[in-house]
């Protein structure tokens, strides 16, 4: 048996993360950096205090009202929509989606949940979409109370404004690809509004690649005493379901079996963070939410489109779901003192690269499949993008990591091809994965090989 020496497995080491440049198109840093810096903590945290002052936006609240209620609240939503489109030369679709709910537990009686949709369409690849959601709705300790006041400023108005904000920052470029902006209704009555959209999505043929639902991103100090506005957590749920048993095997043998599209995504947000938004950390956490709890991006995952749920660290128990009300000197209620305008516009900063980066990508790489059992390389194809959507495409990005490890450790840019081996790279040892590079350097999250790691027709 051949033995390495410590200098030369060193070496080989070292050769690994050089790789990653090999005839890569230049990233465009400066043009995402941009975008980051264009996001407002003022116009967030003026937006949350407009939301708020609705009074309750609760699901069952007042709809005929022009100041308070449910109603009130998503045709300002629609109305702000209305006024970024103009000011970009009407280059918003927006639209109401919704849908009338009855016999459910927290709505007995027939209700409408009307969620507020802007598309932003691409110019290259129009029907493929990035996701970012906010919550419109909120509510107090009765999930059926309808008329008491709740501010919602933490949960969630801050995903909201911050969904708002990104659409005025991205609205003024363009993209490959399109872009949804969303306030989704019906979340604390039961994820109505995202099923009702996940269902309108599907109808239309919209192929929606990435889900971003901010649910709670203003709020900096912890129930547990912790204040920290230096982090966010990125949840995503492993795979879903197997179906025949060809996609059992390749969930095996391909990663699929601990990770999944939207792990994937995650680990794309995860990066963006490291490399575009100073002082905030992402912590991935593998999971689809917190326990007993949920999110608008779990309708999403369920009708097959990756989604994660991006949110505060550290919540504070006492601000959610409560009566306003002081006992025992104890403060109750999400009011605008739990908000901290500037970690939500970091969250939302961080929101806009990643979206900037997903729709400035060419057609994510389809029908990625992998060889190399007994061999000492490991082959990687896939379908080559062609036509007008691929016009931007650069080439592809070959990546892999241990299997212990969360985040790819390295990567090589191998063109324009449909094929790519990696010599002396052992399949047994590695998770693999492929992304699509732009000309201008943007770039898909990894997609891993087999059915279990497509992000989706």
């Amino acid at each position: 048996m051949r033995n390495l020496t410590t200098a030369a497995a060193a070496a080989a080491l070292l050769s690994m993360p050089a790789l990653a440049q090999e005839h890569a198109p230049p990233a465009e840093v400066l043009a995402v950096h941009d975008y980051v810096a264009a996001v407002s903590a003022d116009r967030i945290g003026r937006d949350i205090q407009t939301l708020v002052d609705f009074g309750t936006r609760h699901t069952l609240s007042e709809t005929e009202s022009d100041s308070r209620g449910i109603g009130a609240a998503r045709r300002w939503i629609h109305d702000e929509f209305e006024r970024i489109s103009a000011e970009c030369g009407g280059c918003l679709e927006v639209m109401y989606v919704s849908d009338t709910i009855s016999g459910e537990r927290r709505i007995p009686e027939p209700a409408e949940v009307v969620s507020v949709i802007a598309i932003q369409r691409g110019t290259l690849d129009p029907d493929r979409f990035v996701m970012m959601s906010g919550d419109i709705d909120s509510r107090v300790s009765d999930p059926l109370d309808g008329t008491s006041d709740s501010p919602g400023a933490n949960d969630n108005a801050s995903g909201m404004a911050g969904v708002i904000e990104a659409a005025r920052v991205l609205s003024q470029h363009e993209f490959a690809g399109s872009i949804i902006y969303a306030g989704l209704s019906g979340e604390e009555q039961g994820l109505f509004g995202g099923r009702i959209v996940a269902a309108h999505a599907l109808e239309q043929g919209w192929r929606i690649k990435g889900v971003l639902n901010n649910d709670m991103i203003s709020n900096i100090a912890g129930i547990n005493g912790v204040i920290d506005n230096t982090t966010a957590r990125v949840f995503s749920e492993g795979t879903r379901y197997v179906e025949t048993e060809e996609e059992a095997r390749q969930r095996r043998f391909t990663g699929g079996e601990v990770d999944s599209p939207s792990r994937n995504l995650a680990r794309f947000v995860d990066r963006t963070a490291d490399q575009y938004i100073p002082n905030l950390d992402v912590m991935m956490v593998y999971r689809l939410d917190r326990f007993g709890r949920g999110g608008h991006h779990r309708p999403f995952n369920e009708a097959g489109m990756p989604g994660v749920r991006i949110m505060e660290t550290n919540e504070h128990y006492d601000r959610q779901h409560q009566d306003l009300r002081t006992e025992d000197g104890r403060v109750y209620g999400d009011t605008m003192d739990g908000v901290d305008a500037g970690h939500a516009a970091k969250l939302t900063a961080l929101n806009v690269a990643v979206m900037a980066q997903m729709a400035g990508a060419p057609p994510f790489p389809a029908n990625v499949e992998i060889e190399g059992a007994v061999q000492p390389s490991t082959t990687l194809s896939w379908d080559m993008a062609e036509g007008e959507a691929a016009e931007n495409l650069a080439g592809y990005r070959v990546h892999w990591r241990l299997t212990d490890q969360p985040q790819w450790q390295w990567s090589r840019f191998v063109g324009r091809t449909d094929t790519y081996t990696l010599e002396n790279v052992v399949i047994d040892n590695y998770y693999f994965g492929v992304s699509a590079v732009a000309t201008d350097g943007s770039e898909t999250p990894v997609v891993f090989p087999g059915p279990a790691g497509s992000f989706g027709e």
